[in-house]
């Protein structure tokens, strides 16, 4: 066998070799346990049924193939604490090879328009330096099949497609890391709301579909390998709670599964190397589900090693859940876990024009949106992962930064907007372009546009290197640095006209170390307590400081009362409400609410219609307002959307519309004048098939 050695020169350091390779007595066979369960489709394909497969054995595919031989030492773990701009508490019992991995599938495209990256101190580097130098060992890289339209012109999100995972596999390699390929099989993205088929599988039955599978994931791991990557996981499937490739029966979807991990077993096996094969899925937060889930595929005698899930801590619930989840998924199903998806936000606010996945009101009570709290983040998954004696843990996209930073308060702000959204569409380097309209039209081809995740990156919008990149590198020793405030989150009271003002003495504090967490005093500015008009409408800002300098703030909202009963939906007993129509639930979901986790949940298969309104008693003569908050899509040219208040025979109305998940609305009604007695208040819903959203805070007011 020819062996393709590549000889890498360390300054005036040996030359050191690592290979990604391991003998064939490892476990490169099959590792599924099989089941005993009737199936309407069970077993994997066979790839003789498919005349244009290829033979393994031949020379022109598989074959049997030299394995990649690394020639940079893996990066590793500083070797003791340091001191530095962030803390991190050791984690306990974390191993030598524990993988500690980033996803960065758009870097190519981000290179393409032009991003650069830059150490803490500023100077110019590749990503791929930086990243060695941090302690990452494993890079992750997603792969589509066809992200192009007709013209050729790319989806977007990188235009993740084989060629691109190759290159990127190659320079993993030539910095010491090693591959992790998450296959979609589809030609866009696939997550629990959507499974699309890849167009070239369009139609086929299941069995042809599987083949399919098998085909592609042989041809593109193949391309993969020979680029120079040295592979040492393949994810089949990303988060397939829903569904795969466009089916949701998991006979079929355990078909295509086992299509690609054929072809994963036949290359590893020919080239001698050892590939752990991954399946995943989101959502830990329902363990109940995985569970059902990972009992199909054993049913269904699926074949693979581990078990990846995303974890993200603002969606996904709490850490002890998901170690008592993985710790069940070793026990149970004799299975490696691992995270495969997490992140957290260092910032709240936007840096390329295009809005973020997450804001304020996603944030985890335990963290903020500072660096030291996506430090405190990212470690704490890690040690959570550790925990369950899991692999490791991959941060999904820490360098998908702005192409160029959109400052709002600059004159230039629409300039550089304009030229990101040029580089968007052409090299693909925001989430989807204006092409993937024709792949997705109700998602991409609607809302296309850049990155909704610069502000999780482990970058600054101007592409220079936070703190929190060095997180991994720090997990095994701990790193220290001075003491101080990392967050405490702004007092807010609300009063009414009139009502003084009465500041909190003392506000809860989180310490960079978290060893001195609890309340701390506080001393207010008394220029800004005087500021304060109580008989006035409005928000007033109070500054304060902690003993230590430290900066915090109190937001005193100067407001008429809600009189509405339970206007958020919050208190168990809902009876003030009357709903009908052919739909309307209250939904626990915090990111469809605007206050707490409840809100009024309208969706239908066929036409929406749907009135919601509850009866005020006991009002005062005088002048009311009338508000409620509402989000949603998909309802129709001809929707009909509005509040409304009755005063006996005299009904108030304002229309409103919906254009998109939490892109509140909020209609009011003002100048309602009664003489006193009850007033029903209410809403009512009326859009096309399929249309959807959350109606909250329902808010009655007396304003004179």
């Amino acid at each position: 066998m020819k062996i393709k050695i590549i000889i890498c020169l360390l300054a005036v350091l040996a030359l050191a070799f690592t290979a990604c390779s391991k003998a064939s007595d490892n476990n490169t066979g099959s590792n599924n346990d099989a089941g005993n369960g009737q199936q309407e489709v069970t077993g994997t394909p066979d790839a003789g049924q498919n005349a244009d497969q290829p033979d393994p054995g031949t020379d022109n595919n598989t074959g049997s193939k030299p394995p990649v031989v690394i020639t940079v030492p893996s990066p590793t773990f500083a070797d003791s604490s340091v001191s530095g701009d962030v803390f991190v508490a050791p984690v306990e019992g974390i191993s030598d090879d524990f993988y500690r991995g980033v996803d960065i599938s758009t870097i190519l495209a981000q290179e393409a328009s032009g991003v650069k990256y830059y150490d803490k101190d500023g100077n110019e580097k590749d990503l791929f330096d930086l990243l060695a130098d941090a302690g990452i060992n494993y890079i992750r890289v997603r792969v589509w099949n066809d992200p192009y339209d007709a013209d050729g012109n790319g989806y977007g999100g990188g235009n993740c497609d084989t060629q691109k995972a190759a290159a990127i596999g190659k320079r993993a390699a030539d910095h010491g890391m090693k591959l992790f390929v998450d296959y979609h099989y589809s030609d866009f993205w696939a997550d629990p709301g959507k499974q699309f088929c890849p167009k070239a599988w369009a139609g086929m039955e299941i069995w042809d579909k599987a083949d399919a599978c098998y085909a592609f994931t042989l041809e593109s791991l193949n391309t993969i390998l020979d680029g120079g990557a040295c592979v040492g996981m393949v994810q089949i499937g990303n988060e397939i709670n829903s569904g795969m490739s466009g089916e949701k029966q998991y006979s079929f979807i355990s078909a295509i599964l086992n299509g690609g991990a054929k072809a994963i077993r036949e290359i590893a096996a020919s080239r001698n190397m050892d590939i752990k094969i991954a399946v995943h899925y989101a959502n830990p937060e329902k363990p109940n589900d995985i569970i059902d889930k990972l009992n199909k595929l054993k049913s269904n005698e699926v074949d693979y090693d581990v078990v990846g899930l995303s974890y993200y801590p603002f969606w996904h619930g709490t850490l002890e859940n998901l170690t008592e989840l993985m710790n069940k998924i070793r026990a149970d199903y004799g299975k490696e876990v691992m995270v495969a998806e997490t992140s957290y936000a260092y910032t709240l606010e936007e840096g390329d024009g295009n809005g973020n996945s997450v804001s304020e009101k996603d944030l985890n009570k335990n963290y903020a949106a500072t660096v030291q709290s996506q430090v405190n983040a990212i470690r704490d998954v890690c040690e959570a992962v550790v925990k369950a004696q899991g692999l490791g843990v991959f941060y999904w996209e820490p360098a998908w930064i702005p192409v160029k930073h959109v400052d709002w308060n600059s004159s230039s702000a629409s300039t550089t907007l304009a030229s990101n959204k040029e580089a968007w569409e052409k090299y693909g380097s925001g989430w989807a372009s204006s092409y993937a309209a024709s792949y997705d039209p109700k998602d991409a081809g609607k809302y296309y546009g850049g990155s909704a995740w610069d502000n999780q990156a482990w970058f600054d919008f101007d592409g220079k290197a936070l703190p929190s990149l060095y997180t991994y590198k720090y997990l095994k020793f701990g790193s220290t640095c001075d003491l101080k405030v990392d967050f405490a989150n702004d007092a807010v009271i609300v009063i009414s006209p009139g009502q003084e003002a009465e500041l909190p003495e003392t506000v809860d504090v989180h310490f960079n170390d978290r060893s001195k967490n609890g309340p701390a005093a506080v001393n207010w500015s008394s220029e800004d307590i005087a500021a304060i008009d109580t008989g006035k409408i409005g928000e007033y800002y109070v500054n304060g400081q902690f003993e230590d300098g430290s900066a915090i703030g109190c937001l005193v909202k100067v407001e008429y009362i809600n009189l509405a009963a339970n206007p958020s939906f919050e208190d168990d007993d809902r009876s003030m409400y009357t709903i009908s129509g052919n739909c309307g639930d209250y939904q626990k979901k915090e990111s469809d609410a605007t206050t707490g986790e409840w809100a009024l949940h309208f969706w239908s298969e066929s036409e929406v219609t749907m009135t919601c309104e509850q009866t005020v008693d006991g009002l005062e003569a005088g002048t009311y307002s009338f508000s409620v908050k509402a989000q949603g899509g998909d309802v129709g040219d001809s929707a009909e959307m509005f509040i409304f208040v009755q005063d006996g025979d005299t009904v108030y109305r304002q229309n409103f519309t919906v254009d998109g998940w939490v892109n509140w609305k909020n209609p009011k009604i003002n100048d309602i004048r009664i003489s006193g007695g009850s007033l029903k208040i209410g809403v009512c819903v009326k859009t096309a098939a399929k249309g959807w959203g959350t109606i909250d805070d329902f808010y009655l007011c007396k304003t004179e």
